[in-house]
């Protein structure tokens, strides 16, 4: 089993900037691909970012150039650098896991573990 908190939610300013966390714990991680979605209030759960065993990412339109994932295998933890941060990307954030980890997946049904959410509010 596979368990993940985030950290690193909280109010941010419209252009500002704020980087998630997702700590793993039960078992490493480095060879699974690692997801960030979000979900806003009323809408479905979403694909943010995603990064592969061997660093390969992915990332949704919305978030394109304004958002990075990255991972920390010796700390089992992966991240996501948000910038320039949109009053749209207001949302509960969640991280997760795919014991497949060569291709980045953007499906929730691809994943296996998730972690419990941290909520972004971005004010204006």
């Amino acid at each position: 089993q596979v368990q993940l908190v985030e950290s690193g939610g909280g109010l941010v300013q419209a252009g500002g900037s704020l980087r998630l966390s997702c700590a793993a714990s039960g078992r490493t991680v480095s060879v699974y691909a690692m997801g960030w979605f979000r979900q806003a209030p009323g809408k479905e759960r979403e694909f943010v970012a995603t990064i592969t065993s061997g660093r390969n990412t992915d990332y949704a339109d919305s978030v394109k150039g304004r958002f990075t994932i990255s991972r920390d295998n010796a700390k089992n933890t992966v991240y996501l650098q948000m910038n320039r941060v949109k009053l749209e990307d207001t949302a509960v954030y969640y991280c997760a896991a795919d014991p497949d980890g060569w291709l980045p997946p953007r499906s929730r049904d691809e994943y296996d573990y998730w972690g419990q959410g941290t909520q972004v509010t971005v004010s204006s």
